[in-house]
């Protein structure tokens, strides 16, 4: 199974451009701006962030992007190329910045001639705004839809196969613009998975694509979008990832053991980890969960294979996701809501690919080697809560 696995892999991989393949060959790991900061970000905001990152040990635990969210554009100069607000004064030299501290750094735009947030979008400007970009020195480009839709309903009212090839041409536009630039800049296609947007961000260059509408700071909001990613995993590889959105790690309500859950899920999906919590207020807990390099591993391991759902329960759920030196990454997940713990779980070892049920295990969260287990086994799993496991034979 693990073999086939590998060769799916490998062909979905060899079958992207050259450039994709050398550009988000893991899941890309960094920090956004919008979760914490929304439209507030300044250009001392993101130094902060930089310099935090480092000195916090989350860009040795391979935390890279600094990615500058809406709200920094300023107006178009006679020439129609686009500048900054009063809040990022000198874009270079923030960059600059950032690239001195061993970090790289994104900018955020949309196809459409506004952002989200009402700002100037990139609409009729694709090769002008991908080339200023360039020249500042960025590595990564989110590119949120927002006004774009409105420009796709009023061009094809009720023709949504249409409407969708417009999408499509859309991205298509900026990535040949940012591939004109020669600079090598991951692209990051940010339209709620409308339209399956696995099915097709690939080929217009996507390095990894939203699947799902916003994530918000809570557990419910978390898991919904966690467990609705099964069936996902033939669509995600190197160069190209399904994007279940940032973290919320930090963030809201969340609890440890939530927290944990939240981590746990995404490097099982092979998701970008892109935190969005408030470096200056972060706690040696949240630092813990988001630091955790022997979880990190298993999100950025090699073969780039997805995890999905192996088995499920009325209040229960177990994934495996295979890797790259042949051993399988199995998590279970207690979902309920009214029991503090849940006890005497199988962990379904069989449908995992343990033939006999029984394997050698280690857990991740305790950096603790369990030895031979069993399906019979007990686990304890606070609510809400996450066990993670590297299984050899």
């Amino acid at each position: 199974m693990r073999r086939c696995l590998l060769f799916a892999a490998a062909l979905a991989f060899a079958s992207l451009p050259a450039a994709a393949q050398q550009l988000a060959a893991t899941p890309p790991m960094g920090w956004n701006s919008w979760n914490w900061f929304a439209g507030k970000v300044t250009d001392a905001d993101i130094r902060k962030a930089a310099d935090l990152m480092v000195s916090s040990g989350m860009r040795d635990a391979g935390y890279v992007y600094v990615n500058i969210d809406d709200t920094w554009e300023g107006k178009r100069d006679a020439n129609g190329n686009i500048t900054t607000n009063e809040k990022f004064p000198d874009m270079k030299a923030l960059a600059d910045y950032v690239h001195s501290k061993g970090l790289k750094i994104g900018i955020y735009s949309s196809p459409g001639p506004r952002t989200c947030a009402r700002y100037e979008g990139s609409y009729g400007h694709e090769e002008q705004d991908a080339k200023t970009y360039a020249a500042w020195g960025f590595d990564y480009l989110k590119y949120d839809l927002c006004s774009f839709g409105k420009i796709m309903r009023d061009t094809h009212p009720n023709d949504f196969a249409a409407q969708n090839q417009m999408m499509r041409d859309a991205y298509t536009k900026m990535h040949n613009a940012l591939v004109k630039t020669g600079r090598p800049i991951v692209f990051s296609l940010c339209q709620y998975g409308f339209d399956q947007s696995w099915q097709w961000a690939p080929s217009v260059g996507g390095n990894l694509w939203r699947t799902t509408d916003d994530i918000r700071a809570n557990y419910d909001s978390m898991i919904l979008i966690g467990l609705s990613q099964a069936g996902m995993s033939k669509f995600s590889g190197p160069g190209h990832w399904n994007d279940p959105d940032m973290l919320e790690v930090g963030n809201g309500k969340m609890n440890h053991d939530e927290n944990i859950s939240h981590m746990t899920m995404w490097s099982m999906l092979a998701a970008p980890l892109i935190a969005g919590n408030n470096f200056t207020e972060m706690n040696d807990d949240v630092r813990s969960i988001l630091t955790n390099k022997e979880v990190i591993a298993i999100d950025q391991d090699k073969l780039g294979h997805q995890g999905d759902r192996v088995w499920a329960g009325e209040e229960t759920e177990i994934w495996a996701r295979p890797l790259a030196d042949g051993s399988v990454a199995l998590a279970v997940f207690n979902l309920a809501n009214n029991r503090s713990t849940m006890r005497g779980l199988s962990l379904h070892l069989h449908e995992a690919g343990f033939t006999g049920g029984a394997a050698h295990a280690r857990d991740l969260w305790e950096h603790k080697d369990l030895g031979l287990i069993k399906d019979t086994d007990v686990f304890t799993i606070p609510r809400h809560g996450a066990v993670m496991l590297k299984l050899t034979k």
